[in-house]
């Protein structure tokens, strides 16, 4: 890309494919936290975006999208919710029945643990000490 052009770009939407919506609306809103921004459903498409807390990046999930339905659930891996405090935001998802791993310390102030939600789909939570 030519260097003297500069695009804003902004990743804002994640699709995250799911078998049960309202069960991954449950775990999402209810467990982890997540804001429901909208809950459409229109001639056999569902559309749910969810928003961590302070993110500018939701997730969609849903039914009858077609980029949606040929992913398969489970087949997301590694994304990242970038917390404040990693111990209080894995005792509330223990707290919540979710299985949550043991915090890696990888030095530099860089902690992370991972979770999965009820397909598979896997998350870090990475935490960052600036300074």
């Amino acid at each position: 890309m030519d260097q003297t052009h500069k695009f804003a770009m902004k990743l804002q939407v994640v699709m995250l494919p799911v078998t049960d919506v309202d069960k991954a609306i449950n775990f999402y809103q209810n467990t982890v936290g997540f804001h429901i921004d909208h809950d459409v459903n229109n001639n056999g498409v569902r559309v749910v975006q969810l928003t961590p807390p302070e993110s500018d990046c939701s997730i969609v999930i849903g039914k009858g999208m077609e980029a949606l339905d040929q992913m398969e659930a489970s087949s997301i891996r590694g994304l990242h919710l970038v917390v404040d405090d990693i111990d209080s935001i894995r005792d509330h998802l223990i707290k919540h029945k979710v299985e949550v791993s043991d915090i890696i310390d990888y030095g530099g102030g860089i902690r992370m643990a991972g979770f999965s939600d009820p397909d598979g789909n896997s998350w870090a939570l990475q935490e960052i000490k600036r300074g």
